[in-house]
């Protein structure tokens, strides 16, 4: 998949301290990419807007807390 017109943006829970950093870009046509921000050149997750919206979904509501 060409990622190359992607538009990152860094989760706001993400801080500028070289912690744990996750960049999303959701304005590519019917996918959302994931990436690690300290290595944008390396593997990214990719998702449909409706698995993206279940697990954010999921993450709010506490489905992975431990």
């Amino acid at each position: 998949m060409d990622l190359s017109t992607a538009i990152w943006r860094k989760s706001s829970r993400s801080s500028d301290n070289g912690g744990q950093c996750v960049e999303v870009a959701a304005n590519l046509p019917d996918i959302v990419a994931v990436r690690d921000s300290k290595d944008p050149d390396g593997p990214k997750l990719l998702f449909t807007p409706t698995e993206w919206r279940t697990f954010i979904r999921a993450v709010k509501t506490g489905e992975f807390d431990r």
